[in-house]
């Protein structure tokens, strides 16, 4: 099984291409569910696990692995389905998400396929588990469900969300800045217009980076001088149909777009990420999420945005 990540490394030259990997992995159902393969450390068999007492009731221990203690989550449980075993026959994926590591304990991993964001689409109405998937897809005529992880790391581990007090600078406060928010899950969106709403920012959301693309250029074609109007643009990487890689590089490549302020806002890990602000030309790289990081960069760019 280690050997269904082998040279995951090389993958990163799909980034900025709308192009990704996914893991696909079953759990307590015929259902196939995948996650990106950028977030993946490794794949093993189900470890020893050490109960924890008084722990969430998705969490099925603790493993330790080669040196470090790691959660493992029953990703079926989480998101709503039944209970796995907990015999040792179930694999754990060894996870990166919003700065931890984790496991996920799944009942089967499949195999990784090569896909383009523009195939990869919101989730229908009364789709399964409806409330935990960012997108769906299709693979060999079989639905694939991509999971919002972002959503079951915050009901599971939680985690602040609010700005520390004494951060926020009033004159920030009083510009009321409006800015752009692109997030396919809806758990981002709002943990982030949470943030900016305490620094009296105006925020329009969007859920992928061809519905904000669109929006953009209407503004356009309506005469508005972007630049001026945006303070900012705050953009996830893994979006459906038009990832934020795509998208950052769309709006740095048009002259009227160009002087908007973008940052890349991304659960992502890596040093990786630095190269790819500098080839699609994005301003800034923040991983998710800390508010009170989020917080400053923002006012960052409020001050320098009104010469202050």
């Amino acid at each position: 099984m280690a050997g269904i990540l082998e040279g995951v490394d090389q993958r990163t030259q799909l980034a900025g291409h709308n192009r990704f990997e996914l893991l696909l992995f079953k759990l307590a159902a015929k259902q196939l569910f995948g996650i990106n393969v950028f977030k993946v450390q490794e794949v093993i068999q189900c470890p020893p696990l050490t109960q924890i007492p008084k722990a969430h009731s998705v969490v099925c221990g603790v493993a330790h692995l080669r040196g470090r203690t790691i959660p493992v989550l029953d990703l079926s449980l989480a998101i709503g389905l039944s209970e796995l075993k907990r015999d040792g026959s179930n694999f754990v994926i060894v996870t990166e998400y919003n700065r931890t590591v984790q496991g996920f304990m799944v009942e089967k991993v499949d195999r990784i396929i090569n896909i383009g964001w523009s195939t990869v689409k919101a989730p229908p109405k009364g789709a399964g588990s409806e409330g935990y998937l960012t997108a769906v897809t299709e693979v060999d005529d079989q639905l694939v469900e991509v999971i919002d992880v972002e959503k079951v790391m915050k009901e599971v581990i939680g985690g602040q969300e609010d700005v520390s007090e004494g951060l926020i600078e009033e004159q920030v406060i009083a510009k009321q800045d409006q800015i752009l928010v692109v997030d396919d899950s809806s758990v981002a969106r709002n943990q982030i217009k949470r943030v900016l709403e305490q620094m009296g920012a105006t925020v329009t959301t969007f859920k992928d980076g061809q519905e904000a693309w669109n929006h953009l250029t209407e503004l356009l074609e309506e005469g508005m001088d972007v630049p001026s109007h945006y303070t900012m643009i705050i953009s996830d990487v893994e979006m459906p149909v038009m990832d934020g890689y795509t998208l950052a590089s769309k709006i740095k490549k048009d002259p009227r777009l160009s002087a908007v302020y973008l940052i890349l806002h991304t659960s992502l890990s890596g040093v990786f990420n630095t190269d790819m602000v500098q080839k699609v030309g994005a301003n800034q790289f923040l991983p998710k999420f800390s508010p009170d990081e989020l917080a400053q960069a923002v006012q960052d760019r409020m001050k320098a945005f009104h010469g202050q």
